[in-house]
């Protein structure tokens, strides 16, 4: 039993114990009851025991997993729910889609397991949000990689679950495949309450995908909290290499046809990036590679960098001999930022905590 109630009635609340000769995962989290959480981290650091346990599928010591109200194990009650009654779907790398059926028949196969009044997610709309409309009468043979993952995925749906669990579903595709079927994960996440939690170590999918995350690391869970907050810790993994940045919810606030060019406002500043077919006031969400941003102690113009962005120094931090990581707040309202500039840099400007500077984004990254 959890040490406190949950903040959140709809969370998950995990805790467990898993031991083998050479390795051992020990965690407990109150995770999201929407939305998605993704758990991110090298290959082996447990993320795939934790979804195992969390379905029932690897036993763990000392566990206890909650989805609401729902209790699935209890260990010091003697509860373990069997994985077939627990309310949830499963995707894993690959499709194991069933070969003499249709994706029609893959399909029924998995709404007729759901009593009919407990049917949350209707046949139509699976169908639609994963785009499988045009593949119902094919047989898995004949789909390629990316169509039977969306199919996959479509199944899991409709067994109407309480929790989706995806393990990389989308490791085993192709970049171009990859490109193909992250808007109808996107599109999922926007239509659907059900809560997923989604095994990673793609910094793209992470960026693209996850509203939380948690960060595994040699069995041990070292961070875990929302994507913003998290991909900004200095004193964590993720602020540090070439992929080390932030992702920014911003809405589009204007198009310029003459440039080819769009602008997005967000809270604390705006951005230039190239032309968006998007509509005003839509949202999407960007990416700002800490290495694309350097500082400037004034707004130097002319430049042929466009986007300069009024920011206060929050912390910095030396990511080893030659580098610095800067975390800034952009405007009033205190949106983040990350530059991962020399320390020669550093001394030659004298920055410090609480300075008040200049960020220029050399380049954005449109994600959603």
């Amino acid at each position: 039993m959890p040490d406190r109630a949950p903040a959140d009635p709809s969370s998950l609340m995990i805790r467990f114990a898993v031991s083998y000769a050479d390795f051992a995962l020990e965690l407990a989290l109150e995770l999201p009851g929407r939305g998605v959480t993704a758990l991110f981290g090298r290959s082996g650091s447990g993320k795939t025991t934790c979804l195992r346990a969390i379905a029932g599928l690897q036993r763990a010591r000392d566990a206890y997993v909650a989805i609401g109200e729902e209790l699935w194990q209890d260990d010091s009650a003697g509860l373990f729910v069997p994985v077939h009654r627990r309310s949830l779907g499963y995707v894993f790398q690959e499709a194991s889609l069933f070969p003499h059926l249709s994706v029609r028949g893959n399909l029924d196969y998995a709404q007729r397991r759901v009593p009919r009044g407990a049917q949350r997610v209707p046949f139509e709309q699976a169908v639609s949000l994963l785009g499988v409309e045009a593949l119902l009468d094919r047989r898995p043979a004949g789909l390629s990689g990316g169509e039977r993952q969306r199919v996959a995925i479509a199944r899991a749906l409709l067994t109407s679950p309480r929790l989706l669990l995806m393990d990389e579903p989308l490791a085993a595709l192709d970049s171009q495949s990859k490109a193909a079927i992250l808007p109808y994960l996107e599109k999922m996440h926007d239509a659907l309450a059900i809560p997923v939690l989604y095994v990673t170590h793609s910094v793209e999918e992470l960026a693209r995908l996850a509203d939380h995350m948690v960060l595994f690391e040699a069995g041990r869970v070292i961070a875990s909290g929302p994507l913003r907050e998290v991909l900004t810790r200095l004193d964590l993994p993720t602020a540090r290499g070439d992929d080390s940045g932030v992702v920014i919810e911003a809405r589009v606030a204007l198009h310029d046809p003459a440039y080819a060019q769009t602008r997005l406002e967000f809270p604390g500043g705006s951005l230039w990036v190239g032309r968006l077919d998007k509509a005003l006031g839509d949202s999407v969400r960007v990416r700002v590679l800490a290495r694309d941003v350097s500082l400037a102690l004034a707004a130097t113009t002319p430049s042929s960098i466009l986007n300069v962005l009024p920011a206060k120094i929050v912390e910095i931090h030396d990511d080893g001999p030659e580098r610095v990581n800067v975390l800034l707040k952009l405007g009033d309202e205190g949106s983040p930022l990350l530059a991962r500039i020399t320390r020669r840099s550093r001394d030659l400007l004298a920055l410090a905590t609480g300075q008040s500077l200049f960020a220029q984004v050399k380049s954005v990254a449109l994600l959603a």
